[in-house]
């Protein structure tokens, strides 16, 4: 494509993200679809240049004040993120030269608000939970984009061998710090074309979330919920370490993402895995369980803002109203999950929210309000699960994830046992 058109469909792409009236995965998505004929490099550079744009908003929106022509199209500019000759033939002298002087220029002086890239309440709930020594490089890792990251399926793939073929194959990958499971990807390749990922042998899945699904630590045998189980990433995970036997349930009030882990179930070869969509968290299919689920994961719907690296516009269309809406749909859930685990069962529940509003908040209530749920504290589930390194994932009784601090999204699980 010629560069000028492709600086055309960056700009059109900038301006449908910025709307905000969608989520910006599905936005780019359906742009993709009406634009078939772009190539894999095409592609990584509008996308990419879409979401600089959505992380670092603030700052672009203020440096692209003091040039000429169209808004979206000196945000695209400046936060181009693809191959820098794809560029060049699509500018002349006169926005190379103003492109130049303003990259050229410290951020390090303009005000905190343009350099943090946050609206104002997020901002100060980070300030508050975190302290300025640990804000600001939760600030630099939030503006990055997040690495890639393979959980393998020990039903059928050893993780030594795994990294051993996508080295062959040139991937240069690496195991995880944390989970036992994971593998990291520098980049960003075509796994569909990798005979591992067709077979089932490896899932794309962030080692934070490998991490909740060890928390769980399902045995064989066992009846097991996951009780939001979306596109079922979790779900695959614990069929795995439950070596496809047993019962594992995977409930979602969202039949259109539990299709979409039909085809990822059939690549991972379990057989124990039911899908059930519930109308709400009281359905009848849940009352039937009540007392007989040895475990129960709760990865709550929640803001989300643990995946910014990921999913940046997310920031953008929050707000504080909507998180107190969240908690108490968060609180009503974990409430009616909790009624499914028998004695001696285990109860997980899991955000990928960085505030406290949805976490520990949200954690301590139940356990004040179930005094037959005692805290496990996660550093022991950890260690008896074998994670290496586990005392760095946890604050107090809780596995506390931060990508500044373990490269992954940020996550949060409180884990209890029922008397």
């Amino acid at each position: 494509m010629h560069p000028t058109a492709l600086l055309d469909l960056a700009t059109e792409l900038v301006r449908a993200v910025l709307k905000l009236d969608a989520p910006a995965d599905s936005i780019v998505s359906n742009f993709f679809r009406k634009h078939r004929t772009l190539g894999p490099r095409e592609r990584h550079a509008l996308a990419e240049t879409a979401y600089t744009v959505l992380r670092r908003r603030s700052l672009l929106s203020h440096q692209a004040q003091s040039g000429t022509g169209a808004l979206e199209r000196r945000l695209a500019l400046l936060g181009w993120s693809g191959d820098a000759n794809l560029l060049r033939g699509a500018i002349g002298p006169n926005e190379t030269q103003w492109r130049t002087q303003v990259q050229a220029v410290d951020p390090a002086g303009f005000s905190e608000k343009l350099r943090h890239n946050l609206p104002d309440w997020l901002a100060s709930a980070l300030r508050a939970q975190l302290g300025d020594q640990a804000f600001w490089p939760l600030v630099a890792a939030l503006n990055e984009p997040a690495s890639l990251d393979l959980r393998v399926n020990i039903l059928k793939a050893k993780r030594e061998d795994m990294l051993s073929i996508l080295n062959q194959a040139g991937l240069r990958v690496a195991p995880t710090p944390f989970s036992p499971w994971g593998i990291r990807v520098p980049g960003k390749p075509a796994l569909q074309k990798i005979d591992a990922f067709v077979r089932g042998d490896i899932e794309v899945q962030d080692e934070g979330s490998q991490l909740l699904a060890v928390l769980v630590d399902a045995k064989r045998g066992e009846m097991v919920v996951d009780f939001c189980a979306g596109a079922g990433g979790k779900t695959l995970a614990l069929g795995a370490s439950m070596r496809s036997t047993g019962r594992l349930y995977a409930f979602d009030t969202s039949g259109h993402r539990l299709d979409a882990l039909k085809p990822r179930m059939a690549r991972s070869g379990l057989s124990n895995v039911h899908p059930a969509q519930i109308a709400h968290e009281r359905d009848e299919r849940v009352k039937r369980l009540s007392g007989k689920i040895d475990r129960v994961l709760v990865d709550a719907p929640c803001s989300g803002l643990g995946t910014l690296r990921r999913n940046p516009d997310l920031k953008w269309r929050q707000s504080p109203q909507a998180v107190i809406e969240l908690q108490a749909k968060q609180t009503a859930i974990l409430d009616s999950a909790a009624r499914l685990v028998k004695s001696g069962g285990r109860l997980v529940y899991a955000t990928c929210s960085l505030l406290r509003d949805e976490n520990e908040v949200v954690a301590e209530a139940f356990g004040a309000a179930h005094p037959d749920f005692v805290v496990l504290p996660a550093l022991e589930a950890l260690q008896a699960a074998h994670v290496e390194r586990a005392a760095e994932l946890v604050s107090g009784d809780y596995l506390r994830l931060w990508p500044h601090q373990h490269a992954t999204d940020g996550f949060f699980a409180a884990v209890w046992q029922r008397r």
